[in-house]
């Protein structure tokens, strides 16, 4: 009986995971069902694989530097031409193209028309290259992590999911990135902590505590962008977007701090999660602690989180920036024209509003946790059993003697 009501448990358990994933790919299958606006005409050239087999004309100087382009023969591994020998050309810019040597895999742009064939490299074939690195990242998580290892592994999977098929679509569909990041920040956290620590109270302390360090990056952004004039308009490549605007209506000025939640998420599911661990593990020890200690307890934990990861998002951000700040240097701006600079600004803006979301996770979680994780007081009975035990060893000893 025992045993048919645990399995019975077991797969009502199993239910409501297995519903949300089915739900979840007919969702994904849905929103990604949706005809595009060309933006570029794309008809009668595509990108395909070739591997370099001879360099007929180089074009490196004496001095080492390249001018112009290569002139080389490419064996074509994918497309109408594969298997064939084409020659083409590769130029020397810095953002197309790639210095070419024998036996390197690129990519080539192929128009193909009739028997008239042109094309160009377009650059070097990474795909298996990035696959490669992904695969070992994983493993390595694993191996070292163990079981929580290839948990984790599962929650990124599933997070870079999200934002690819679901996120991006419902941006392109014109709907709020504000909401629709905070939805997907909301269940990826969820699931992600669900994979780590399972279905406990501690992951929805720490949920919650990781929506509300995101939510609360995302109003000081937008406090910030209100006092300095600064939005999504102001980003860099404001051009490319608003074709988008102008065509499917996508909400441009939103990008900017639906991107600051996405960047401020893992740090901010990072000092969640480990705060809540540390009050269970103190409470797990002391059953009989009293909500207020745990609250300090958890507090002076998180005290000491609050500096490494914001300074961790800080300065990510600023490394971002790196070679606008050396460019800036190089020419010798006034200080007032790169502090009031839209690019230096956005990158405050993005380093201090996730920060933000660091720091005042902290108490929100810590009192989340104090609440959800001490919902009953411990009877402290265990002490009166201890004073009572030698009084019965000490009846029981005659009855030894005697024997």
């Amino acid at each position: 009986m025992k045993s048919e009501r645990f399995m019975a448990g077991k797969w009502r358990r199993g239910i409501v995971p297995a519903l949300f994933l089915v739900i979840l790919i007919l969702f994904t299958v849905k929103i990604n069902q949706t005809e595009k606006i060309p933006l570029v005409e794309t008809a009668g050239y595509s990108f395909e694989k070739g591997v370099v087999t001879q360099i007929l004309e180089d074009n490196i100087e004496e001095d080492g530097t390249r001018m112009g382009q290569q002139t080389i023969m490419v064996r074509m591994t994918t497309g109408e031409k594969k298997g064939q020998e084409l020659e083409t050309t590769s130029s020397a810019g810095y953002l197309f193209g790639a210095v070419c040597t024998v036996g390197m895999h690129v990519i080539v742009m192929q128009s193909v028309s009739g028997d008239t064939v042109i094309t160009t490299v377009y650059a070097q074939d990474r795909e298996l290259a990035v696959y490669i690195f992904a695969a070992l990242y994983l493993a390595a998580l694993v191996v070292i992590g163990g079981v929580k290892g290839l948990r984790g592994a599962l929650g990124l999977v599933f997070t870079f999911i999200c934002v690819i098929l679901i996120e991006i679509p419902l941006l392109y569909r014109g709907y709020s990135p504000y909401l629709v990041t905070v939805v997907i920040c909301v269940v990826t956290t969820l699931v992600t902590m669900t994979f780590i620590g399972g279905a406990t109270r501690k992951t929805i302390c720490a949920t919650l505590g990781t929506t509300a360090g995101v939510v609360i990056a995302s109003i000081a952004a937008r406090l910030f962008g209100a006092a300095t004039g600064l939005s999504g308009w102001n980003v860099s490549n404001i051009e490319s977007l608003l074709d988008l605007w102008y065509t499917g209506n996508i909400q441009v000025g939103e990008l900017l701090f639906s991107g600051l939640l996405i960047s401020s998420l893992g740090a901010v599911m990072d000092v969640a999660m480990s705060v809540t661990s540390s009050m269970q593990e103190v409470l797990s020890q002391r059953p009989e602690i009293t909500r207020k200690e745990l609250f300090r307890s958890g507090l002076r934990v998180g005290r000491d989180m609050m500096g490494t990861d914001s300074n961790t998002l800080i300065l990510a951000f600023a490394g971002t920036s790196i070679s606008t700040l050396l460019l800036d240097y190089a020419y010798d701006l006034p200080y007032r024209q790169i502090i009031n600079s839209n690019i230096i600004g956005l990158d405050i803006m993005q380093g201090l509003s996730g920060s933000f979301g660091v720091v005042l996770a902290v108490p929100v979680t810590v009192l989340i946790a104090s609440f959800l994780l001490k919902t009953k007081k411990v009877p402290a009975a265990e002490p009166e059993r201890k004073e009572e035990e030698p009084a019965a060893l000490q009846k029981e000893e005659p009855a030894g003697k005697d024997a």
